[in-house]
């Protein structure tokens, strides 16, 4: 709930989080698509669009380490550089896997939603950076209540320290033995 608050009152703070997360996951998105293409690649004409898919997501996020600094305009304009080019990667990767895998529209359904998703930052990259923020901190409060409750809940369930103690040393129905003694 206070991270929901902070985010609310303090979205730069937020926003430097945020480039960083975006970073750790393009730098993961890219070394997974690398070693997919490199395992695969053998009997796999199509094996080098995984390929540059994973060196451009790696290069997304060596760049967003290089420069955290950024504005969110800037940021939200380079995730949409990024999603546009590795959307259209993904679907000329189901075109072409599309005789060697059975689902390849999902992958091309995947690409067109980075397209369209990147698209949409570059055509109103301001209401994307404080939307995106803002859903984070809904989600970080709704989360945090529900987290809240449950404690509370659980709470009710906790036997005192008394009975825990007794129910660990003296088994049901054996008060003259200690557990873990005896036959």
């Amino acid at each position: 709930i206070a991270f929901a608050v902070l985010t609310w009152m303090q979205p730069g703070i937020t926003l430097v989080a945020l480039v960083l997360l975006f970073g750790v996951y393009a730098v993961a998105d890219g070394v997974l698509g690398v070693w997919l293409s490199i395992s695969h690649r053998q009997g796999n004409p199509h094996w080098w669009l995984l390929l540059l898919w994973g060196l451009v997501s790696i290069a997304a996020g060596a760049l967003t380490f290089a420069v955290p600094g950024i504005t969110a305009l800037v940021l939200l304009l380079y995730i949409a550089a990024w999603a546009i080019i590795t959307g259209v990667l993904q679907i000329a990767a189901a075109v072409r896997l599309r005789k060697e895998i059975e689902g390849e529209w999902l992958l091309g359904l995947g690409g067109l939603a980075s397209v369209v998703f990147g698209a949409l930052l570059v055509w109103n990259p301001g209401a994307g950076a404080l939307a995106v923020l803002w859903l984070i901190a809904a989600y970080a409060f709704v989360f945090g209540v529900l987290l809240v409750l449950l404690s509370l809940r659980v709470r009710k369930l906790r036997p005192s320290a008394e009975t825990r103690a007794g129910a660990v040393l003296v088994p049901p129905g054996r008060p003259d033995r200690v557990r873990g003694r005896g036959r």
